[in-house]
């Protein structure tokens, strides 16, 4: 039975990887050698001749610098996953442990949201960020995705088992909801938040189509219409293209793997065991 279990998931694995590798692997390709083959083998993946050229190319150009694009994606990413994690976790921890009028209405409010897809509310939010001035702005990246009703969502799960008990001996001796938040709540939480934190970063690592309604301005532009930059009408550089995603790729990658294990731990429990 495990060699079964282990023979499944090497093909899952192999599935899933194949075409990752393919497109890092011929990053390293020259232009011309990318679709030369298209059989199953050993030249699909492993390139004749290889070359850096591709990577030169996507540092050197001076109009869509890529180094640019990631340190603007980098801040947005941060900056709005920590903003986002600590306004999400706020209001989670309010519907979770305190008591208020029409909470539950409230909270049945926000994950209704959940079903209104973002095309619906594009042009109204655009009409809202551009009467605020903040068009060609990272506020206009950042401000509107912070409240997230899945966040919201998720860390109420958590936060709802923590034992009311602790809530209470921390109220008699004295302490205020915020001190409970950061001493008592957030500690017993850690996997949900870090995980909420990892799908948004992934999430506005990822930004294209807001970035490219609200951003004009190409240089406070996000990497991903960098990406797109490289595919014109009449032609595209493949191996530019390849090579900035295999670039862009980097960071969402070592945070996972760096957090795996909370994430893990997020997503298979729902509290406190």
């Amino acid at each position: 039975m495990n060699v079964i279990k282990v023979m499944l998931m090497t093909v899952i694995a192999f599935i899933v990887l194949l075409p990752v590798s393919w497109m890092v692997l011929s990053s390293f390709r020259l232009e011309e050698e990318i679709f030369k083959f298209t059989e199953l083998g050993y030249h699909l993946l492993i390139p004749e001749n290889w070359t850096l050229q591709n990577y030169r190319d996507i540092f050197s150009e001076n109009q869509r610098p890529l180094d640019r694009y990631m340190l603007n994606t980098l801040f947005i990413a941060v900056t709005g996953t920590f903003l986002g994690l600590l306004v999400n976790s706020f209001a989670a921890f309010s519907f979770a442990k305190m008591r208020f009028p029409l909470k539950r209405s409230l909270f049945v409010i926000f994950l209704s949201t959940l079903a209104i897809p973002f095309e619906a509310i594009m042009v109204p939010q655009y009409m809202i960020i551009r009467d605020f001035g903040w068009l060609d702005t990272y506020t206009a990246l950042i401000v509107p995705q912070i409240v997230w009703a899945f966040g919201i969502f998720l860390l109420v799960q958590f936060f709802s088992d923590i034992p009311r008990s602790l809530i209470e001996a921390a109220r008699i001796d004295g302490a205020s909801w915020l001190t409970i938040f950061f001493r008592v709540a957030v500690p017993m939480s850690w996997p949900a938040i870090i995980t909420l934190g990892i799908i948004t970063f992934v999430g506005k690592w990822d930004e294209f189509l807001w970035a490219l309604i609200v951003i004009s301005d190409d240089a406070k532009q996000v990497i991903q219409i960098a990406i797109a930059s490289y595919s014109l009408e009449t032609y595209t550089s493949w191996g530019m293209v390849f090579a900035a995603s295999t670039i862009a790729s980097i960071p969402t990658m070592i945070i996972f793997l760096l957090l795996q294990k909370y994430y893990i731990q997020g997503v298979t429990t729902s509290g406190i065991k």
